[in-house]
């Protein structure tokens, strides 16, 4: 039964955390409703993250791999408006607010996840990506990005901390209100927050990796993770060439909506 949920708790994993809806609501919601949380602790469930790392790192490689040896050539020629690194530089310095945030958070022990923060904050921020979508000017591309562009959306993804607001939802949605064009929002939310998923992802990943019992539950899951995470991106940048971000926004509050009607008629454990 173990191996099953980590396949069910991958596919969502995967396929939430690449959307704008918030992968943690998902996986937190789910686990409630099933009553899977009795064995599949929070620190496990946000392990099989390491999947999604997986698939960024994959599927960009290239772009990786381009801004990091783009960015030590300008560093070596101390050619400062090079493009390489100027992204080098605004994802670095991007990932910094998050990461000393969620490092803030786990040192003082502050547990926020509940169905009602939940459901809160997906009503929030499907108001402000429909804000974005509305105001945005969308004329920027890839090669327009500058260091205050990594600064604001790493500052922007702070929102993720709270359960709901979605990590991939606040970078994109940052990004959409800064100008830039729907595709390079999103390419650019998924490298800005690679490094603050790794990091968390690895420091959850060894709490539970001593627990032998959980080892190949978590590895089918950080497999299932992997593929439909990869999947996930594909499908949202094409999506994105093409259409805009409405229908997550209408997601995002159906979803809130239903945890509402959810709390009320008390579905959730006590």
């Amino acid at each position: 039964m173990e191996y099953i949920q980590a396949i069910i708790l991958g596919i969502v994993q995967g396929i939430t955390e690449f959307l704008p809806i918030s992968s943690t609501a998902h996986l937190i919601i789910f686990t409630d409703v099933l009553r899977w949380d009795v064995t599949w602790k929070k620190e496990a469930i946000d392990a099989i993250q390491l999947g999604s790392v997986f698939a960024v790192v994959i599927y960009f490689w290239k772009d990786i791999r381009s801004i990091i040896s783009g960015a030590w050539e300008a560093f070596q020629r101390k050619n400062w408006q090079q493009e390489e690194w100027k992204i080098f530089l605004g994802i670095a310095v991007g990932a910094l607010p998050a990461l000393f945030g969620g490092l803030a958070l786990k040192i003082l022990e502050v547990k926020l996840e509940s169905p009602l923060m939940i459901a809160v904050m997906s009503l929030v921020m499907a108001a402000l990506l429909g804000l974005a979508e509305k105001t945005g000017s969308r004329k920027r591309g890839f090669e327009d990005l500058e260091i205050k562009d990594g600064i604001i959306v790493g500052l922007g993804q702070m929102i993720a901390l709270l359960p709901g607001a979605s990590r991939s939802g606040s970078t994109l949605t940052t990004a959409l209100f800064l100008g830039l064009q729907r595709q390079t929002a999103a390419r650019f939310s998924f490298l800005l927050g690679l490094p603050t998923l790794a990091i968390a992802t690895l420091v959850q990943a060894k709490d539970v990796v001593n627990e032998t019992s959980m080892f190949l539950p978590l590895l089918v899951g950080i497999i299932s993770t992997f593929i439909f995470s990869y999947i996930s991106i594909a499908w949202l940048l094409k999506f994105l060439q093409k259409h805009n971000n409405w229908v997550f926004v209408w997601y995002r509050f159906g979803f809130a909506i239903a945890i509402l009607v959810a709390i009320s008629q008390n579905v959730f454990p006590k």
